[in-house]
């Protein structure tokens, strides 16, 4: 391994490391200062004294401007989220009052069945070579949505679910909400991502299948091997595996209207959320193979019956994930929920199963966009995906079931913060960009042969160099491979993209540090000379770290809205889907929402700075870490119908 490249793994370590050190010197310079005052020095008896400190020096300019610099960005962020969080709120209200979606037109007849998942067929036919990449992004409002002159069952949607231990009612129930959507049996290809380190994952799996057989396009199940070399046990080896097995299924000639969406076990998406993504996939034909869905989430099931810091917390995390979806934003990383073209997933390779990759969706989002140079079209789903947050069993139990739940969220933040990995990822493929930046071309061929070669998807262009690739389909010659044309870097993208992924991974720590650090500097040259001119920064930074506490309240404020909008929406589809006997839904009410805007100064630091500093310190031992499954709310299910369905 590489200096660079065990360095970049460690970035966020080391970066606070060298800030504390800063800190720890200027501060330390100043107390000195301080002890033994100033050296005093005249060139003649005419010329004015020269006092020359004898404190940090320069460091300390920089230690300031620095501070001033993260709060800024602290000041920013929130900002940019009560926008999203506003906008968005706004597209929901248009598309509920719309009609185009409710009357959205799914042609009735069920398609058969395609190739086995177990089948080990190679795919040898002819595909169509003119796939495009674009840099524009954005979204489509609902009014302008439409449903004609189109065919929307022609786009197939394969729903990947990986699980690992989950209870049987949360997989089920998430199975009924899907099965409720009206375009499921024509559109809808469902795998259970099964381990094979569960103890009877197979025959659970093959229950499911058998129960929903005739309510999806088709349903199946893959078993995930639990001793191939070099992968971490996580949802990303598991959509790794479930891609490779299901790339089997589709021809040559599907692939390009196949899209690929990756749910958590107790995912709830509205039947909208294929809707809107069939349409944006078929609206844009010259970017719909470039193109990466992102959805907003929201914790809006069993928010009611978990402490207030774990439900701020989750609200919090939202925000973050929604802070990227506002309309015409270019850097959305999807959280939890998204969806991708397969050939997309084709010409990336398909999902990593490193370490690297626990936290899947914004490494397979960082993976995407760097094989585009940046190019990665990205659009919102304005269909909020319905969450469970997580639990240790608490509720009811008093202090110790408190204790039960925070711990039970802290061990979530801290994967989640393990996802500082991939600034490391990001750091090495923006260097790789660069070196590979006069390419204008990229082969690949589909997912699935890459599991039978043991090597990636990507075909070197010096391999079909010299050959006819309009004899090829005849010949049997790289009859499956794609030539596909790309754009030049878009490096203000890429320098987009680094300063989101230093707000998630660095921000946090960076902040609490400087907090402390500068409370310290400012406490030690209390009542002496500014002589280093940097007095006013700090006063900046005190009214900007007000104005950012007094953003998160307008943030809480805005959320309100967003939640009513969303419960209602998710309570009226499962109400017509007969599905909301037994079904949770948290609501927010005025007189207990104040508790959630007083946790918000110590959800900071317990589920933010605290995790994520610990991270990047055991960063610097492992970068593995142990996953573990949490605890779900499921609806309430009568004991012979749960019954009935075990048998």
């Amino acid at each position: 391994m590489s200096l660079f490249a065990w360095c970049s793994r460690r970035a966020g370590g080391l970066a606070m490391l060298a800030l504390i050190a800063l800190s720890y010197w200027v501060i330390s310079g100043e107390v000195e200062a301080q002890r033994h005052g100033y050296k005093y020095s005249s060139t003649d008896s005419l010329s004015a004294p020269n006092y020359n400190p004898q404190g940090a020096g320069i460091w300390v300019s920089i230690f300031s401007y620095y501070c001033l610099l993260i709060h800024f960005l602290v000041f920013v962020f929130p900002i940019r989220s009560c926008w999203a969080v506003f906008t968005i709120t706004r597209s929901l209200q248009k598309t509920a009052r719309s009609k185009s979606l409710k009357d959205f037109k799914f042609a009735h007849r069920r398609r058969g069945s395609s190739t086995s998942l177990s089948s080990s067929e190679t795919l040898t036919s002819s595909r169509d070579l003119s796939s495009t990449s674009s840099s524009e992004a954005g979204d489509m409002d609902p009014e302008f949505y439409t449903d004609g002159d189109i065919a929307p069952d022609r786009v197939i949607h394969a729903i990947v679910i990986p699980n690992y231990k989950e209870e049987n009612d949360t997989l089920r129930e998430t199975l009924d909400v899907l099965a409720s959507h009206p375009q499921a049996r024509n559109t809808y290809d469902v795998y259970l991502a099964m381990e094979q380190r569960e103890n009877n994952a197979d025959t659970k799996a093959a229950r499911f299948t058998n129960e929903f057989s005739k309510k999806f396009r088709s349903i199946d199940f893959t078993i995930h091997p639990s001793d191939i070399p070099g992968e971490l046990a996580g949802k990303g080896s598991n959509m790794a595996w479930a891609a490779r097995k299901l790339s089997e299924k589709y021809s040559i000639g599907q692939r390009k209207d196949v899209i690929v969406t990756g749910i958590d076990a107790d995912s709830h998406l509205s039947s909208n959320y294929f809707a809107l993504v069939t349409t944006m996939h078929m609206a844009s034909p010259d970017t719909a193979n470039t193109t990466l869905y992102s959805a907003p989430i929201i914790f809006d099931r069993n928010a009611h019956n978990v402490p207030a810091i774990v439900r701020v917390a989750d609200v919090l995390w939202s925000a973050a994930g929604m802070s990227g979806l506002y309309k015409g934003s270019t850097i959305a990383p999807p959280t939890s929920v998204y969806s991708l073209p397969l050939e997309l997933v084709d010409r990336v390779g398909g999902w990593d199963c490193d370490s690297e990759a626990i936290g899947e969706d914004l490494h397979m989002y960082l993976k995407c966009f760097f094989v585009l140079n940046g190019n990665l079209t990205v659009k919102t789903v304005m269909s909020p995906v319905s969450q469970t947050n997580v639990t240790g069993g608490g509720h009811g139990k008093g202090f110790p079931g408190l204790i039960m739940d925070i711990q039970a969220r802290y061990k979530q933040a801290q994967r989640h913060m393990w996802g500082a990995l991939d600034t490391g990822y990001a750091l090495r493929k923006v260097v790789e960009l660069w070196q590979e930046r006069k390419h204008t071309s990229r082969a690949f061929r589909p997912l699935h042969t890459s599991m039978n070669d043991e090597s990636d998807a990507y075909v070197p262009d010096s391999q079909i160099d010299g050959v006819d690739m309009e004899l090829a389909p005849e010949s049997g010659i790289f009859s499956d491979v794609v030539t596909d044309t790309l754009n030049a870097p878009d490096y203000e993208r890429i320098l987009s993209l680094f300063h989101r992924l230093f707000e998630a991974h660095f921000l946090p720590v960076q902040m609490t540090i400087l907090v402390v650090a500068s409370t310290l500097y400012i406490w030690v040259t209390e009542g002496t000379n500014d002589t280093h001119g940097v007095a006013w920064i700090f006063t900046v930074c005190n009214v900007l770290r007000t104005a950012g506490f007094m953003e998160v309240a307008l943030y809480l404020f805005l959320y309100e809205g967003f939640h009513r909008i969303c419960v209602e929406t998710r309570e009226k589809e499962m109400s017509d889907a007969g599905l909301t006997k037994g079904m949770h839904f948290s609501r927010r009410e005025v007189k207990t929402n104040y508790i959630d805007y007083v946790m918000v100064p110590l959800v900071a630091p317990v589920f933010g700075s605290i995790p994520c500093a610990q991270a990047q310190i055991q960063h610097f031992w492992t970068l593995d870490l142990v996953y573990s499954v949490s605890k779900k709310v499921t609806r309430k299910r009568g004991k012979s119908l749960t019954a009935a369905a075990m048998v």
